[in-house]
């Protein structure tokens, strides 16, 4: 029976899904004519809505957000990555903190609502190849966000992490931003649950996965702060929550079985 509920709702998810991207993708381009702050805007509406389809397959979406966060504040934002999912979530959670995320070229390309949104927004587009243009695109983003006109987004890992473990982080990224923006406030994230959404590649996705977000406080900046020792503490925040939110997701599992 749950697997029947499942394959109806990816169904309805599907077609709901898709004509969001196509609607989206139209309106992006229209809205590039009014700048970027338009584009901007229309960007987080894509996100916001592409959210709002998860409930057609029963997914609850569950924040736990630091009361510290400040509406509108600029932030470097480090979480794990899990899964396509994790960039809209980030659009819905930081809606009003202009969030920016570092993407590969190829996605610049050829996907509707997502690409043009990535192009006109002015997200980091980065040849992964090309390890010295990475970072000069991510200290461009660092800049950006020590003058309060964007968060930048970073998954650490390099890439979604397999069933959710969560991998050890890559560095130069990081530090990177971490130079460029020496007075921007760290946001450590957490994220669990995302990657069971794709187990099946969406044939189906499975019915009523628990999506959750943990967002702790704001780590505050000093002048002589050592980054090695920094990057160590955001990785172990990180990596601490996600092992709780796994914790707790298993729990909620075994009271559904029982």
């Amino acid at each position: 029976m749950r697997q029947a509920v499942s394959w109806v709702g990816t169904v309805v998810f599907g077609i709901a899904f898709a004509v969001t991207l196509l609607v989206f993708d139209v309106a992006l381009r229209i809205s590039a004519l009014f700048g970027l702050r338009a584009v901007e805007r229309t960007g987080i509406l894509l996100q916001v809505a592409l959210i709002r389809c998860l409930p057609l397959v029963g997914t609850r979406i569950e924040v736990e957000r630091s009361p510290r966060i400040a509406e509108g504040a600029s932030y470097i934002i480090v979480s794990n990555h899990q899964s396509m999912f994790d960039v809209p979530l980030f659009g819905f959670a930081f809606r009003s903190h202009a969030p920016k995320f570092i993407s590969k070229q190829s996605l610049g390309h050829g996907l509707p609502g997502i690409s043009p949104h990535l192009r006109l927004a002015q997200h980091p587009l980065i040849d992964r190849s090309d390890r010295s243009s990475a970072v000069d695109a991510i200290r461009e983003l660092g800049d950006r966000v020590a003058a309060g006109r964007a968060s930048a987004v970073l998954f650490p890992e390099g890439t979604r992490s397999p069933a959710g473990q969560l991998m050890r982080f890559k560095r130069a990224g990081l530090e990177a931003l971490l130079e460029a923006a020496p007075e921007a406030e760290i946001v450590p994230v957490a994220l669990e649950n995302s990657w069971k959404i794709m187990r099946h590649n969406f044939l189906p996705i499975p019915w009523g996965i628990p999506l959750q977000m943990w967002i702790g406080d704001p780590m505050p900046r000093d002048p002589q702060e050592d980054r090695k020792a920094l990057i160590d503490e955001i990785e172990a925040r990180v990596r601490a929550s996600v092992m709780r939110l796994k914790g707790e997701s298993d729990a909620e599992g075994d009271e559904r079985e029982d």
